[in-house]
């Protein structure tokens, strides 16, 4: 049974890899084509004529500041999500206070509520605060995560009552006890959360475009938007080009941290 069913997993497997690729093989020979036969529709599945000169004028222009915009956002989200959603975590799982179980729900309850929802408030907020069109104001509102301070407490909640009553006999304190014995036992999930958080903070939208109309803080993904002219003709070559490079970080990030991703959402309880 496993003989015949191996060989159509991978069968599967490859056409799901090709469902995924083609759509960025396009791109990058997009890039390399001219502008004007995309716009006709003329695109082709092999490399164009332009070569990779278009990456070179990309890089000329705003792109590399979008790219650090977006870089700052994604990693000021991830990291705030992560240290706000650990300590709320950890203070319900590890503290006893009244209504620290009623804290927790409605911290949970928020997960019913989509951004849309929240965001004039929040604009409100931001707005009264004078961190419109500030770098601030792009991710100050996004590190709150209903989801990863879930996720955080199941992890501290499998944590053996022994080990905690052994650091509270040795003396450790609250801080001791998360740097030195929480925080190691979470690491892996605490990759595996920084790898999905940080796509999150690089892909944002919405949050950016109304929050910040001075165009130094475009990010990539709001400055790619932009390049697709309307009333001009698009210059498509750069378009996608501009899609490769934005792809490049997220692609870093999963790479680089992949083992530990892995781990995290696969392992057990410890």
């Amino acid at each position: 049974m496993n003989s015949r069913a191996d060989p159509v997993a991978h069968v599967v497997l490859v056409l799901g890899a090709i469902l995924f690729v083609a759509p960025l093989w396009l791109v990058f020979v997009g890039a390399t084509q001219d502008s004007a036969a995309i716009a006709r529709g003329d695109l082709s599945v092999l490399l164009g004529n332009e070569g990779f000169d278009v990456y070179a004028r990309v890089l000329a222009g705003p792109v590399p500041r979008m790219l650090l915009v977006s870089l700052g956002m994604a990693l000021a989200i991830a990291i705030g999500k992560i240290v706000i959603s650990m300590l709320s975590a950890f203070a319900v799982v590890f503290f006893r206070f009244p209504g620290r179980h009623v804290a927790f729900w409605l911290i949970f309850i928020t997960l019913m509520l989509p951004v849309e929802v929240r965001i004039i408030p929040t604009y409100s907020v931001m707005s009264d605060l004078g961190l419109i069109n500030t770098f601030t104001g792009l991710w100050l509102p996004l590190i709150a995560s209903a989801t990863a301070t879930l996720l955080f407490r199941q992890i501290f909640v499998a944590i053996p009552d022994e080990l905690v009553e052994a650091a509270r006999m040795d003396g450790a304190g609250p801080l001791r006890f998360l740097w030195d014995i929480v925080i190691p036992v979470s690491g892996a999930n605490i990759a595996a959360l920084f790898v999905i958080l940080f796509i999150y903070g690089w892909n944002q939208y919405l949050w950016p475009l109304l929050v910040a109309t001075n165009p130094k803080l475009d990010t990539i993904v709001i400055g790619i938007v932009k390049m697709i002219a309307v009333e001009t003709q698009t210059d498509w070559s750069a378009v996608m080009a501009t899609a490769m490079l934005a792809l490049l970080p997220p692609v870093v990030v999963v790479v680089v941290m992949q083992r530990w991703f892995v781990s995290g959402l696969t392992e057990g309880e410890k």
